[in-house]
């Protein structure tokens, strides 16, 4: 079983997200769609929240509009260089191959493809 927490420090650190947006990344990467209803029950945290770290996440392209309610992820090898990249040019930091970050989108794969082929 991969290690949730290590990967949450990760997100926060390399690509910047705050602790609510990396639990609710890792959450939707790894269960599938879902809306801020089910991620604010499963995360235990407020609505509120849950919504803006979805659109958060939304606006900075690790999510996709899956329907009006609902939230899914995009591809972790794919998204996790991306929104690196995003945070480089955001941070005014050189974009090279970051170890850490290719990762991520490794780790995350296998969750991510058994989550969408139950």
């Amino acid at each position: 079983m991969m290690d949730s927490s290590k990967i949450e420090n990760d997100l926060i650190s390399e690509l910047k997200l705050n602790s609510i947006q990396a639990k609710v990344y890792l959450l939707v990467t790894c269960y599938g769609k879902m809306s801020p209803v089910t991620i604010a029950e499963k995360l235990k945290i407020p609505l509120d929240d849950a919504q803006k770290a979805s659109k958060d996440l939304l606006s900075i392209g690790a999510f996709i509009d899956f329907s009006e309610i609902e939230f899914e992820a995009m591809h972790p090898r794919f998204t996790v260089v991306n929104m690196y990249r995003r945070t480089c040019e955001r941070e005014n930091i050189e974009f090279k191959r970051n170890k850490t970050v290719d990762n991520i989108g490794v780790i995350l794969e296998k969750p991510y493809d058994d989550a969408r082929t139950k």
